[in-house]
């Protein structure tokens, strides 16, 4: 009776895997001494892959369903083994299961602000925030890359590179995709495209599949969004310098009245916001004569001086960072025309 518990300890004729939690992504079925029993029958259930390891070498992979251990489910083993001389010695290798289920709201976020550049503001430095699900699509790629002889590896384990490898691809999903960063912004779903897009021969090379990915925020660090705020009001104005230059002096208000002035005090702070009002009223007065008179057919007459007059103006206001040069050339191209 010894010698046949003896024997029934020494061989395995079921191999399955329940799995115990969330957080597992590889389990090696445990060994010890034992041999399989050829005509074992392993269980892989319906989330679930497995491979079969000998020496190192994995030497097949399962599905989900029942497989019968025989020559016809290993033949490359049964070569290794001698399966075909009837099993009189018993094989030993090692049987790893994989779980297969999505593995659902994972998180990635910039740590710092990643610069990326955009076809309309050159470069800008973006923060974002959201989650990505994966899951193991090839058994054997992972176990040879990732998990390797481990007896147990887990999500946690994995969560560090695929956050980095998303952040690293997200600025090379964004730069190739071509759209501008405001059109990005606007569209989230856009910019999570373009980021799994990048991302997902990343995740491939590991044997994951990349099964979803969302942008929850995007948004720019505090100085670059007073930058995009100065230009959405801009383009709200329009072609009317006027009122352009109404805007501009608007903007600078704050600045004067926190100290501007040249007199010091709340004596010099008045004098500098009074200053800045008259220097707005005036540009936009008398560049909106000038651009009237410059619009003006040329037989009403235009006078260069004005106009040259006016051409300073605009000059000096590029000077101070108020019109952009491509602002500046276009009006200076149309002021020219009328002198022509």
């Amino acid at each position: 009776m010894a010698m046949i518990d003896f024997i029934k300890k020494q061989f395995i004729d079921v191999i399955d895997w329940v799995e115990d939690g969330d957080q597992v992504l590889a389990w090696r079925f445990p060994m010890a001494d034992r041999e399989i029993q050829t005509g074992a029958q392993l269980t892989v259930r319906e989330s679930q892959l497995a491979v079969f390891v000998n020496e190192g070498v994995v030497v097949d992979a399962f599905g989900p369903g029942l497989h019968r251990l025989s020559t016809q489910t290993l033949p490359l083993l049964t070569n290794l083994k001698n399966w075909d001389k009837l099993f009189d010695s018993p094989f030993k290798s090692d049987v790893y299961f994989f779980s297969a289920r999505q593995r659902l709201d994972q998180r990635w976020g910039t740590a710092q602000p990643v610069t990326l550049r955009d076809k309309e503001f050159g470069a800008v430095r973006v923060r974002a925030f959201g989650n990505y699900s994966f899951q193991i699509a090839d058994a054997r790629l992972f176990h040879s890359q990732v998990s390797g002889s481990r007896d147990v590896y887990t999500v946690a384990e994995l969560d560090g590179q695929l956050r980095g490898l998303v952040l690293q691809q997200m600025a090379v999903g964004v730069a190739e995709s071509g759209v501008a960063f405001l059109d990005l912004a606007a569209n989230q779903a856009a910019f999570a495209g373009a980021v799994a897009m990048a991302v997902t021969p990343a995740f491939a090379a590991l044997g994951l599949k990349l099964t979803g990915l969302t942008v929850q925020s995007l948004s720019l660090p505090e100085e670059l969004q007073k930058i995009l705020d100065q230009r959405i009001g801009m383009g709200m104005v329009g072609s009317d310098m006027g009122k352009f230059i109404q805007y501009q002096t608007g903007q600078s208000i704050p600045d004067l009245a926190r100290g501007g002035g040249s007199g010091g005090g709340v004596a010099g702070d008045a004098a500098g916001l009074g200053a800045g009002l008259a220097l707005g009223q005036m540009l936009a007065q008398n560049l909106g004569a000038g651009l009237a008179g410059a619009s003006a057919p040329a037989a009403a007459g235009v006078n260069p001086d004005e106009v040259m007059a006016l051409l300073e103006k605009l000059h000096g206001l590029k000077t101070k960072g108020i019109l952009s040069d491509a602002e500046f050339e276009a009006k200076k191209a149309e002021l020219l025309k009328k002198l022509a």
